[in-house]
């Protein structure tokens, strides 16, 4: 094991080692340890510093010789580093993290009402932030109320005044995604949605901000925000700006989709954007061929649209829970609500517009002797509904590319 790692009990799908890298490019592991295992690692104290996870922020406290003002706030630590003469000193930089996530997305938090979903170590996190910035009211929301200030969801729903819902909650998170802890067309007056959840990069608590248009803020800037305190905190001197770090990591991150219309050229878009991007391409009529053992034209023939498309979303959720491709999809696949959700949680959406009349139709069962017209009106809203970005298609295919690649490059 190397000086610099991350503690946890399920790592397997952790970022810290890549937001290391790149906040200060030093060698940075991950340990996964059982309960039993954490007396033992913290008595031999092989490590420099290490950041601590779930389920081990608390645990870790009575190991440590020395605890900083935040973690003291906070309750629990996130980052130990192990000084010259052995003793062991903890830190939480949760609290800087949260904070600088609020103020890259324009957040504030000053004279708000704000509504704090979850009552879990995270939660005290931002009820500490909302404490410090000065909000007017503030109510923690849990679905089995202990504490003082705690109310159920359907108290919180008659909170007509709130005007910033944070999750602090584990739902919607990977590989759950999907889902949302409340539904926040309720809230009139609501400014603001802020999700800790980093994976997938847009929950479906923040796409439903998206389309309510109001401020939304994810877990990834506060990720990789606390990781740039805690480098410091281990005694790195040259450490970059996390949220810069933070916007190459959501560029490489963010899966390139493409949808439109059957014969729009969104296959022959995708493999032309992976070959200059260097990004793996993915077609999903291509995944749907291989999982059914048969292609895509032959599945509809033999089972109809209904299990196809059943069988499209399965795929469809598979592949977009992966990140940094290039993805095609089939001109049905945003009909659904479920996948429209999962190609946007880890995706920027480009709509690729051709006139029907120049639709290819050939090999294509659902558009071979369709009105292609009429297919288009009824399909072009849910289009409308889950795509960032257009580009229309005409005859000069390199002036199509070089914009698409722009249009995803500077999103």
């Amino acid at each position: 094991m190397g000086d610099y790692y991350l503690i946890g009990r399920k790592l397997s799908h952790s970022y810290s080692p890549e937001i290391h890298k790149r906040l200060w490019g030093g060698a940075y592991g991950l340990l996964e340890l059982e309960p039993e295992e954490l007396p033992q690692f913290f008595a031999r104290r092989q490590f420099k510093a290490i950041n601590v996870t779930i389920p081990y922020k608390k645990c870790t406290l009575p190991y440590l010789d020395e605890i900083g003002e935040t973690a003291k706030r906070v309750g629990s630590v996130n980052t130990v580093v192990k000084r010259p003469d052995g003793t062991l000193f903890g830190d939480n930089t949760d609290l800087y993290g949260f904070n600088s996530m609020l103020a890259g997305a324009g957040i504030s938090l000053a004279g708000k009402h704000i509504l704090i979903l979850g009552s879990g170590g995270a939660s005290l996190t931002a009820l500490l932030s909302a404490t410090d910035a000065g909000a007017s009211a503030v109510s923690v929301v849990s679905r089995t109320p202990q504490g003082e200030g705690q109310i159920t969801y359907n108290e919180a729903y008659r909170r007509q005044s709130t005007q910033v819902i944070i999750n602090t909650t584990p739902v919607g998170m990977y590989p759950n995604a999907g889902t949302s802890p409340i539904d926040l067309s309720r809230f009139p007056q609501l400014e603001a949605a802020v999700d800790m959840i980093y994976n997938p990069l847009r929950t479906a608590f923040l796409l439903q901000a998206e389309s309510l248009a109001v401020k939304t803020a994810g877990g990834l800037q506060m990720l990789v925000c606390q990781g740039e305190k805690a480098a410091k905190l281990f005694g790195v001197t040259d450490v970059r700006d996390g949220a810069a770090v933070c916007r190459e990591m959501r560029r490489d991150l963010l899966n390139w989709v493409l949808i439109g219309m059957p014969g729009s050229g969104k296959t022959m878009v995708g493999r032309q954007l992976a070959a200059d991007s260097g990004r793996p391409f993915v077609d999903i009529d291509d995944a749907i061929t291989e999982r059914a053992g048969m292609p895509c034209n032959d599945y509809l023939r033999q089972y109809g649209e209904d299990v196809f498309r059943d069988l499209e979303a399965e795929v469809t959720r598979e592949i977009c829970a992966k990140t940094g491709q290039v993805i095609a999809c089939g001109g049905g696949t945003p009909l659904r609500k479920d996948n429209r959700t999962a190609l946007q949680s880890n995706g920027a959406v480009l709509w690729l517009q051709r006139d029907t009349d120049k639709l290819a139709r050939s090999g294509r069962p659902l558009s071979e002797n369709a009105d292609l017209a009429s297919m288009a009106a009824a399909r072009y809203p849910y289009y409308a509904l889950c795509s960032d970005f257009t580009a229309y298609v005409d005859e000069d295919w390199h002036r199509l590319q070089c914009a698409v690649l722009s249009a995803f490059r500077s999103y």
